[in-house]
């Protein structure tokens, strides 16, 4: 195999020219094979196959920078920088990451997980080249669906000023993780279906080629300077020239000397330069083809037909938001749903099909979608601003300012929160209780179980006010059914009573606080378990309670210590001079990378039986 020959970076420049597509399959099958059995985002990378290739051919590395965007599409990055054979152990624990690491290899420029930062920290390292006399080549790759997050245009706008070399590949797929939208996308698509200007340009340098077969290469690409007049007057809004920036292309994206040739015209341009890269997501997998959406990041799957091969068997958090999302609009003509190109991923797919009118994908932008939210509150409606935990923080200011301030009924629907797995320490969701807790007039909730979920976000649109539900990711816990107390405002639920130990829980970890009470049920002791259900405002009433007749207090949270549930509980306890012994679980103050979800809980000390040794340690 082609592949097995490359055990290091720039062992791709041995490889005949010819022998480049025969690579490129190589490198699909690896990855199909690879991805259905560890899961991984596939679609993008099966798309950037051949741009990847380009650029390793193209470049020195590691002298030469690759910033990758989001960082999901690197896989093929990593088999070309000899990678390889841990392949394995991608987005397993311990093993490699499914984003780029600089502590994994040089060749990593720069840690991504997040969307529309590639050209900041690209213009960055220009910036430390220039400053330090360095003659490195930066290239920053960003996928059309990140330029609808604000921060892209940002930076474009600072990197029009460069007077030296800066290349910005923009990989055009139409896609982000569903589909594009906006104006942006509109714009590209002209230039995509620029059809004078592309078979203007096919045809003269075909015709030259034939006429002056010696020199007609050296024509070609002299006239490459001219092609830039021509789009003025072909192709509608060149909005990157106007800006200020060098536009090369669109080129295709699967077609290696093609971008190898376009690279090279973009490395001898002083200032930054967008090469326009046309790629197709999911390419060469007929099933990741034709559902860019849900091989986007894909579970195990059959290679032959793209099924998963562990189907789905019980509801998720996310499927049980989708159901009560339909019921509040049916029940009420003011709500209104958001989310930041993600209606899939959110649960929002069936609601936008059922109420289109009433339904907003703004793109990846969380800013906006915050402060959208809240100017539709403003005006009188009832918005549920559906994301992720780890893509929400990237709104705090205009949660804070926009939606806090003024006190608006919007409600933030949290997906993904606590602790996520296999993406690593770019998404686990375990800040939110922290940054969301410091906000005035904000009301933090999480649900402990399926039902619980369905009553929160309807107490949420009553309320009227900012509330957060928070849930994560996975199957829905589907135990203790016969505890459904209503949700009242700032009320605990006591679900077991017992005595010398009270464990309050918040969210996933009621589940968890289940299991310690069983177990500890076996050493003789019967604690007390409360279900938390506001992490704002905490139930200072429950907590004296339970200090008055507990002598330990427990508090589960999935979220980090500093700022959480467990510090909230701990301050009020100070505040009443209350001496009770306290012990918090909660996620260390440190970065958490991939793993299973079990396995993350075990190592930092939040699976049950390091939380039973804890508590019996200290009653003991």
């Amino acid at each position: 195999m082609l592949l097995d020959t490359i055990l290091r970076e720039n062992d791709i420049k041995q490889i005949p020219s010819d022998r480049y597509d025969a690579l490129a399959e190589e490198i699909r099958e690896f990855l199909i094979s690879k991805i259905s059995m560890t899961g991984g985002h596939l679609g993008p990378n099966l798309g950037v196959v051949e741009l990847t290739m380009a650029l390793h051919l193209s470049l020195d590395l590691p002298k030469d920078k690759i910033i990758w965007d989001v960082g999901h599409q690197a896989y093929t990055h990593k088999l070309l920088t000899g990678r390889k054979d841990n392949f394995d152990t991608l987005r397993k624990y311990k093993g490699l990451s499914g984003f780029p690491k600089r502590k994994e290899s040089a060749c990593d420029a720069f840690d991504t997980g997040h969307s529309s930062t590639s050209i900041s920290a690209g213009l960055g390292l220009v910036k430390a080249r220039d400053l330090q006399g360095s003659d490195e080549t930066v290239v920053a790759v960003i996928g059309d669906g990140s330029l609808t997050g604000g921060m892209a245009y940002e930076a474009l706008n600072n990197a029009a000023r460069l007077d030296t070399n800066y290349i910005i590949v923009l990989n055009d797929n139409n896609m982000s993780i569903s589909e594009n939208v906006g104006g942006m996308n509109k714009y590209l698509n002209k230039i995509r279906t620029g059809d004078k200007y592309l078979g203007l340009k096919s045809r003269v340098s075909n015709a030259l080629m034939k006429a002056l077969p010696q020199k007609g290469a050296t024509v070609v690409d002299g006239i490459r300077h001219f092609k830039n007049g021509i789009k003025h007057f072909v192709i509608p809004g060149t909005w990157f020239e106007e800006l200020g920036l060098t536009y090369l292309g669109p080129v295709d994206g699967h077609d290696i000397p093609a971008m190898m040739r376009v690279l090279e015209e973009a490395k001898r341009v002083k200032g930054a330069v967008v090469v326009h890269v046309l790629t197709k997501k999911g390419n060469g997998f007929s099933p990741a083809e034709k559902h860019p959406s849900r091989f986007h990041g894909a579970e195990p799957f059959n290679t032959e037909n793209g099924l998963p091969t562990s189907p789905r068997k019980s509801a998720n958090y996310t499927d049980i938001f989708s159901t009560v999302m339909i019921k509040l609009a049916a029940r009420d003509e003011k709500v209104v749903a958001i989310t930041a190109a993600m209606p899939e991923g959110t649960g929002l797919k069936r609601y936008r099909n059922i109420y289109p009118e009433r339904f907003f994908d703004v793109g990846i932008a969380e800013q906006h979608a915050v402060t959208f939210a809240a100017g539709l509150a403003a005006g009188g409606l009832k918005p549920v601003v559906a994301i992720y935990s780890s893509f929400l923080q990237r709104a705090y200011d205009q949660i804070l300012h926009d939606v806090c301030i003024q006190n608006l009924p919007v409600v933030f629907a949290i997906d993904r929160a606590g602790l996520v797995g296999s993406d690593g320490e770019t998404h686990q969701g375990v800040f939110d209780y922290s940054y969301l807790s410091a906000m005035p007039n904000m009301h933090v909730i999480a649900p402990k179980n399926k039902w619980e979920l369905s009553d929160m976000m309807k107490f949420a649109v009553a309320l009227g006010r900012p509330v957060a539900v928070r849930y994560p990711r996975g199957n829905a816990y589907t135990g203790l059914q016969e505890h459904r107390a209503p949700i009242e405002l700032g009320k605990s639920e006591l679900l077991f009573e017992g005595s010398e130990v009270a464990i309050f829980a918040v969210g996933s970890m009621v589940k968890t606080a289940e299991e310690v009470r069983k177990a500890l049920l076996e050493q003789g002791i019967s604690p007390t378990i409360i279900n938390g259900r506001f992490i704002k405002p905490i139930d200072e009433a429950a907590v004296l309670e339970a200090c008055r007749t507990h002598k330990l207090i427990v508090t589960l949270e999935e979220n980090v210590a500093a700022g959480g549930y467990g510090e909230a509980i701990a301050a009020f306890m100070k505040r009443e001079k209350l001496d009770n012994d306290l012990y918090l679980v909660a996620i260390p103050d440190r970065f958490i990378e991939h793993g299973s979800i079990d396995q993350l809980k075990q190592e930092i000390e939040m699976d049950a039986p390091a939380i039973v040794k804890g508590i019996l340690e200290r009653i003991r």
